[in-house]
C-alpha cells in the first residue's frame, strides 16, 4: 500500500553529529541492528554446486557460506576452532569435499563437522564432535541468501514481513546476476540509506534519471519494522530506466500494467537496497565497515530467459545505474564530510522527507531497545 506523504508544517531536524560520526554509537548500532537482524549476504547463483563458497565481511565479523554435500546452504564464522585462524582467504571459489586450515591443518566437512584435528590424539578428553565450525543462521528468499549473526535469530518470515508476497510478481528467483560492481564510500551507512530514500536531489544530481521519472512522482509506504520503501512513476512513453530509449528487453512476465509503469525502491534493513524495474532488478549489498566507511556491491539482475536470448545485452541498464551510483556515492561522501566538520548543526527536513524522519526514529528506537 502506498500513501501520500503527510504535509505537516512542523519540521523535524536532521540528527546530531554523533549519529554519523561517533564510533561508540556506531558500535551500538552494529550490536543492536546489524548483528541482531538478517543480513543480505549473496545471490544463490554465486553458490551453484557442492563445494561452492563465498566469504562475506560484516564490520568485524566474517562469514563463510558454502553448499554442502547434500546441496544445502550452510553458513559459519570463517574461523578455525583450533587457534582462530581465518579459514578461507578468497572471496569466492570451490573446495573439493573438505575445508582445511592453512595453519595446523584442522580439517572440516562442508556441513561444519571437524573431520581431522592433527596432534590432538593424546589430549585427554578431546572429542572432534565438540569442535565443529561455529554456525551462523542462513535463509533464502527469491534467490537472495541471508545470514543472521545473532545467537537467537528472529524468524525469517518476520524479517520479510510480507515483501515476499508484495514482490511475488517479479519472480526474483528467476533472475540471474549479469554484472557485479563494488564501491567503497567514505560515508556512514545511514547516509547511504537516507540518500536512497529521497529524490529531492534528483533534478540536480541525476538529470538522466529525472528525465525518465519525475522526482516528485514518488509515493512512500509507511515505515515498517524491518523495511522501508517507495515507488516512482515512469514518464509517458518511458518503459524502464536505461541509457537507451528502446531497451532491448521484454518486461518481466509476471507484472501487471501498473507494476510496469513504476520503479520500486525498497530497503530490507539494514543492508539490502532493492530497485525493481519493469524489466530487471538492481540489488545493493551494504557492509557498514566503519563509522565513516560503507562498502557497497551493486548487482544487476535479469530474467534468465532474456539472458539466454542470442545477442543479450544489459549494458544500457548497467551504464545507467553505474553513472547514477557514482553520483549518489559522491553526495554521500560530501554529506559525511560536512557533518563531520565542527560547523555542522542539525537542519530542518522538508515535508517530503518524512521517510527519512521515520528512519532516524527507527534507528534510535533500536538503540534504546
Amino acid at each position: 500500500m502506498f500513501v501520500e506523504r503527510p504535509r505537516s508544517h512542523v519540521s523535524a531536524l536532521t540528527p546530531p553529529r554523533e549519529h554519523f560520526c561517533d564510533p561508540a554509537q556506531f558500535r551500538r548500532e552494529l550490536e543492536a541492528i546489524h548483528f541482531s537482524m538478517w543480513l543480505y549476504a549473496a545471490r544463490a547463483d554465486e553458490l551453484p554446486s557442492v563445494g561452492s563458497f563465498v566469504t562475506r565481511r560484516f564490520a568485524d565479523a566474517e562469514v563463510l557460506l558454502v553448499r554442502d554435500e547434500a546441496g544445502v546452504l550452510r553458513a559459519f564464522h570463517n574461523v578455525c576452532r583450533h587457534r582462530g585462524t581465518r579459514l578461507c582467504h578468497d572471496e569466492a571459489g570451490r573446495v573439493a569435499g573438505l575445508i582445511q586450515c592453512r595453519y595446523h591443518a584442522w580439517t572440516y566437512r562442508l556441513d561444519g563437522r571437524l573431520e581431522k584435528a592433527f596432534h590432538m590424539e593424546e589430549v585427554e578428553g578431546f572429542r572432534a564432535e565438540d569442535f565443529p565450525l561455529a554456525s551462523v543462521a542462513v535463509a533464502e528468499w527469491g534467490g537472495f541468501v541471508f545470514v543472521c549473526l545473532s545467537a537467537s535469530p528472529p524468524p525469517f518470515a518476520e524479517h520479510l514481513a510480507g515483501l515476499d508476497v508484495k514482490f511475488a510478481a517479479w519472480q526474483l528467483d528467476e533472475l540471474v546476476t549479469v554484472e557485479r560492481r563494488a564501491y567503497t564510500l567514505k560515508a556512514n551507512w545511514k547516509l547511504v540509506v537516507a540518500n536512497y530514500h529521497e529524490c529531492l536531489h534528483c533534478p540536480v544530481a541525476h538529470p538522466q534519471l529525472n528525465r525518465l521519472s519525475h522526482y516528485l512522482s514518488g509515493d512512500n509506504e509507511p515505515m515498517q519494522p524491518t523495511y522501508m520503501g517507495a515507488r516512482m512513476e515512469l514518464k509517458p512513453g518511458v518503459t524502464t530506466l536505461s541509457t537507451s530509449m528502446s531497451p532491448p528487453r521484454s518486461p518481466l512476465p509476471g507484472l501487471n500494467d501498473e507494476q510496469r509503469r513504476h520503479v520500486y525502491y525498497y530497503a530490507l534493513l539494514p543492508n539490502l537496497l532493492l530497485n525493481l524495474h519493469p524489466d530487471y532488478g538492481v540489488a545493493f549489498r551494504m557492509n557498514a565497515a566503519a563509522v565513516d566507511r560503507t562498502e557497497v556491491v551493486c548487482e544487476w539482475l535479469m530474467h534468465r530467459d532474456e539472458v539466454a536470448r542470442p545477442g543479450f545485452d544489459a549494458s544500457d541498464a548497467i551504464d545507467f545505474w553505474h553513472q547514477t551510483n557514482l553520483q549518489d556515492w559522491e553526495l554521500s561522501d560530501l554529506a559525511q564530510a560536512g557533518i563531520s566538520s565542527r560547523g555542522y548543526r542539525p537542519g530542518p527536513y522538508s515535508n517530503r522527507e518524512d521517510l527519512l524522519v521515520a528512519f532516524d526514529e527507527w534507528v534510535l528506537a533500536k538503540l534504546v531497545r
